[in-house]
């Protein structure tokens, strides 16, 4: 069955750095959309960013555009959200997405930022 498993979320500074890993199995990892999610509590979950099969065609919302970077390793099923530049409007817990006929979602990893 399909699994995702995200690590790498933690407590950081304003200003500081995470890079977030979401492990992938159950499916054919590099024919598939990749996607970070994150979900503050009572707001709706948000698309962060998103990467093609192939690692091209990166979308990322407006909010993380150029301190955000996601990346994925098609031999080792794994997808990466590096975060620069934290804010401590970032904190949420992030979540690794992928739709195989239905929409999937790992546990969720939380980041905050504060100091």
């Amino acid at each position: 069955q399909v699994q995702l498993v995200e690590s790498g979320g933690g407590l950081v500074q304003p200003g500081g750095s995470l890079r977030l890993s979401c492990a992938a199995s159950g499916f054919p990892f590099s024919i598939y959309a990749m996607s970070w999610y994150r979900q503050v509590p009572g707001k709706e979950r948000e698309l962060v960013a998103s990467m093609s099969p192939a690692g091209g065609s990166p979308n990322y919302a407006n909010s993380v555009k150029g301190r955000f970077t996601i990346s994925r390793d098609n031999a080792k099923h794994t997808v990466y959200l590096q975060m620069n530049g934290l804010k401590p409007e970032d904190t949420a817990v992030y979540y690794c997405s992928t739709w195989v006929f239905i929409r999937y979602w790992g546990q969720g990893t939380q980041v905050t930022v504060s100091s």
